[in-house]
């Protein structure tokens, strides 16, 4: 599917493509045979180009059909544009709202009932970070791979920034433990989750290399990652969500960075992939 189209009819020859003012094509509903303007020409906007004007109702069912994720978040949009608008706000003497601990309300209660449960699964989770860090690290110095690596420098730098320039109170109802990471139970940033962010990178590593079975072990213990630090109040919900969106965007920014890295002295150090 081309992202660049709204919906897949195929477009006679005779189409003639609208060219912008920054000579981009413009595909996204049928469109009248419009006069082509060579690079070199100044081209004048009317009214009359709009792109609107060209649509039919056959383009507004195709664009249903074909691109119902879209459609869904325009009327996702206009939900939420609702609920914001009457929706009464937290007062500032109240402990944030948060959903992921309200569904995880039971979970939090058997935590507290169990402080020896609480201090097992921090351990088990400060062993799944190890294991993060050893994979990111290892695809570098092993594998002579750095993308993931720098994703990860790039992740946790731009971390350290929001959250030191917005710092979050602690949950209530927050349970750490000398097992949990940061080892020792010290001080961290709440925006974003590291952990969560850390564990993306790595699966999308492992994808590239079709290492199919290890992306999905990673991506299981990162789901339960994140009902563990609900759980314990160790994190906001949106510290998780953003988490994820952070790691799949700082893998992204390394592997632009790669492919427009120039660094003929570093040999093998920078490699491409």
């Amino acid at each position: 599917m081309n992202g660049d189209n709204l919906h897949q009819r195929s477009v006679p020859q005779t189409t003639t493509i609208l060219k912008t003012p920054h000579n981009i094509s413009v595909t996204n509903f049928n469109l009248k045979k419009t006069p082509n303007y060579a690079p070199s020409q100044t081209y004048c906007w009317s009214f009359a180009d709009a792109s609107f004007l060209r649509w039919t109702t056959a383009d507004v069912f195709h664009l249903f059909k074909y691109h119902p994720v879209p459609c869904f978040f325009a009327v996702s949009l206009l939900f939420f544009m609702g609920v914001e608008y009457t929706l009464q706000m937290i007062p500032p003497s109240s402990p944030p709202f948060d959903i992921g601990f309200v569904a995880t309300d039971y979970l939090h209660r058997v935590l507290v009932a169990s402080p020896t449960l609480n201090t097992v699964l921090a351990g088990l989770n400060t062993v799944f970070v190890g294991m993060q860090t050893a994979y990111i690290i290892g695809t570098w110095v092993i594998e002579g791979r750095p993308r993931s690596t720098i994703a990860t420098l790039f992740m946790f730098t731009c971390r350290g920034i929001l959250g030191y320039s917005t710092q979050l109170p602690l949950p209530e109802g927050f349970l750490g433990s000398g097992a949990d990471f940061p080892v020792g139970n010290v001080s961290f940033f709440l925006f974003y989750s590291g952990h969560v962010a850390g564990s993306v990178i790595a699966s999308l590593d492992m994808r590239r290399m079709h290492r199919w079975e290890l992306a999905f072990l990673f991506d299981t213990l990162n789901l339960l990652q994140v009902v563990r630090l609900l759980s314990s109040r160790g994190h906001y919900t949106i510290d998780l969500a953003v988490g994820l969106g952070a790691g799949m965007l700082f893998d992204s920014l390394a592997g632009k960075y790669m492919n427009n890295a120039i660094a003929p002295d570093y040999g093998d150090a920078l490699y491409t992939n």
